[in-house]
């Protein structure tokens, strides 16, 4: 049904209404008990405009997101957004109907194009006879609108992107992993057709091949979309602005261009404030250094002054002199620093540019590890005996070594890492470790954290006292009260994070990392690389961050079609 004549009319109706219905945001602020996460937000997005929204974690992005969707209201502030705008709204964590099957759910969303097609032809007629009316007029549009939706090839174009073709179509929502349910989560918003997308870490959970899927159709697509995310390839393929939230001063600040170009200016910002901040700096050394001149001055001409011995009208006409002239001197130095005192009290004073708050990852320097840290022999893995995801493996894992493990969704990463680490045995073949490899896994469902337990309590093991496990967690963000809720309570960043300080603390020579930074910010993802970067012992990494992967890895293992290709690459 896509090339159905009225198509054509109804795409152009479409634009016509997006440029007309564009989100307009003016000074948004919003805080929270103390806390000001943003103040003055404003911008706008037309048709066509893709902006990245980052910022570190906690910052208040999603909450940016949920007052933009309507579900939450500012402190103050307009967010004016056409009643008919169609937008699509994806959620960190957002929940399906348990009770409805994977079938029912896209059915609902995608509509049934023959039954659609009869409606259709009814209002036609009534048109043809009442062309005037606006309301039929409106009736035939939407219903075109759903026709288009429902035409079977680009519903299954969108799943086949999305990996979700081979689903069953009869298993129930809740059976579906958390990743299937955030990949469906977003075909359903994007069978709706917006015209606006709102985005909060659609990457989560994508492989290469999904994310080279949803880059090409954002690019393609007419609708606006704001996206949160902390995949800067991503960022880089998709969109052309960028706003940069400032969780220090909850300024927000816009950049054009893509991520790379975001970094660019964002650098050149920074050197030109280092550079005023340091003239400024010289100018306010000279001005302190002038004022105790001019005191110094002043105070020696009284010192003269009180020295002079009145022995007649000459000398004591000198005296007063002298004083006078210290007086004058002593004010012009209290003017000085009266200006100098409003200066630094004024907007135009130049800041020292801040470093923003990252973790601080320092990997110990891993103890003496043998030449093959992991060697698979003849290795088949997976579930089912008759149906082996991947089967034959032998391969190695060689010291010091930096290797990705990517593929497709389901092709068996994880399985793989699960049964290197023990988790799960072989269905054939065999996995050996090398005498002295200490492995440490990092699991992507964050399994390996006992759920009652505390950050403090995980760690207090590795300390001699509490205090010292608060200062460690403090190296990973973890301040105030947070050390001491449960691991339950905290969010996916923070799990994330307290896994990484595992294992720092463990001493570990081999990591098995499956997703390791999912729901890391960008900053600590930097940071994050440069620890690695510094690690001597042997890396096996599950990762589809590809600006991650190009500085990173010295290998890469793809999963393809039940074995595994090595790629070297340095």
């Amino acid at each position: 049904m896509i090339g159905h004549p009225a198509s054509h009319r109804l795409r152009a109706l479409q634009m016509e209404k997006v440029e007309a219905s564009m989100l307009t945001v003016h000074s948004l602020t919003k805080s929270y008990d103390l806390k000001t996460l943003f103040k003055n937000v404003t911008f706008t997005l037309n048709a066509g405009e893709r902006i990245g929204l980052i910022g570190p974690n906690g910052c208040g992005k999603t909450t940016l997101l949920r007052i933009l969707a309507g579900e939450e209201a500012p402190d103050s502030g307009v967010v004016h957004r056409a009643p008919d705008l169609r937008f699509g709204y994806l959620r960190q964590g957002f929940e399906l109907n348990p009770r409805a099957t994977v079938g029912e759910i896209i059915g609902k969303a995608a509509g049934d194009a023959a039954a659609l097609e009869g409606e259709l032809a009814s209002v036609a007629a009534r048109l043809a006879q009442q062309p005037q009316d606006a309301n039929l007029q409106g009736s035939y549009d939407a219903l075109l609108r759903r026709m288009i939706m429902a035409e079977t090839g680009r519903t299954a174009a969108i799943l086949a992107g999305l990996g979700l073709q081979e689903v069953d179509p009869s298993l129930p929502a809740s059976q579906l992993s958390g990743g299937q349910q955030t990949r469906l989560s977003l075909a359903l918003i994007l069978l709706n057709d917006p015209q606006l997308l709102l985005l909060d870490e659609p990457t989560n959970h994508l492989d290469i091949a999904m994310l080279e899927w949803l880059e090409a159709w954002l690019n393609e697509s007419p609708c606006a979309a704001l996206i949160v995310s902390h995949d800067r390839t991503f960022l880089d393929h998709t969109v052309n602005r960028i706003l940069d939230m400032d969780a220090q001063t909850g300024i927000v600040r816009e950049y054009t261009g893509n991520y790379s170009a975001y970094l660019e200016q964002r650098q050149a910002e920074i050197e030109k404030q280092w550079a005023e901040y340091k003239d400024q700096q010289m100018e306010i050394r000279r001005m302190r250094q002038d004022i105790a001149r001019v005191k110094a001055q002043a105070e020696y001409t009284e010192r003269q002054a009180s020295s002079i011995r009145i022995g007649g009208p000459e000398m004591k006409g000198l005296k007063a002199s002298q004083k006078s002239i210290a007086k004058k001197v002593a004010k012009k130095a209290k003017v000085r620093e009266k200006k100098l005192e409003r200066f630094l009290e004024s907007d135009e004073r130049v800041e020292r540019p801040q470093r923003a708050w990252q973790m601080k990852l320092e990997f110990a320097a891993p103890q003496h590890i043998s030449r093959y840290a992991i060697w698979l022999d003849r290795l088949s893995i997976g579930y089912r005996p008759e149906a082996p995801l991947l089967q034959n493996l032998t391969l190695e894992v060689r010291a010091g070594r930096r290797i990705v493990l990517t593929g497709l969704n389901g092709s068996g990463k994880t399985t793989l890492l699960r049964t290197i680490s023990g988790m799960i045995p072989p269905l054939a073949g065999e996995v050996r470790l090398g005498g002295s490899t200490r492995l440490g896994y990092m699991t992507q469902d964050q399994s390996n954290l006992d759920p009652l337990l505390t950050p403090v309590q995980t760690l207090i093991d590795y300390f001699p006292n509490e205090t010292e496990a608060r200062r460690f967690l403090s190296y990973f963000l973890f301040t105030g009260d947070e050390p001491l809720k449960p691991n339950a309570l905290l969010s996916y960043g923070q799990r994330a994070r307290l896994m990484l300080a595992q294992l720092v603390i463990q001493g570990c020579n081999c990591l098995l990392l499956d997703e390791p930074i999912n729901h890391l910010d960008i900053p600590s993802r930097t940071q994050f690389e440069q620890a690695l970067a510094t690690f001597d012992g042997a890396v096996l990494a599950i990762l589809h961050d590809r600006y991650f992967i190009e500085r990173f890895a010295d290998e890469i293992w793809w999963i393809e079609s039940g074995a595994i290709r090595r790629e070297h690459r340095r």
